[in-house]
């Protein structure tokens, strides 16, 4: 299991759009002409849920230091 917390958010978002690029020439990439593995397809799904939810808990982290800080304003 990849351990997400450890890349920037920068690195995140490229790596984001990376596997949704890999995701998508996986669905639609050769048309079924060629043996592949289906679990590639599952791994890419979770791998983006994981990146997607690690940039979620950094968002909802900043905004709770946002607030915190206008109430101690």
């Amino acid at each position: 299991m990849s351990d997400f917390s450890k890349n920037n958010v920068d690195d995140l978002q490229k790596l984001l759009v990376d596997k949704r690029e890999r995701l998508r020439v996986f669905r639609f990439g050769g048309a079924g002409s060629r043996s592949r593995n289906v679990r590639e397809g599952r791994t890419l799904r979770k791998e983006i849920a994981q990146i997607l939810t690690e940039l979620r808990a950094r968002d909802m982290t900043a905004q709770a230091g946002i607030a915190s800080e206008k109430k101690t304003a």
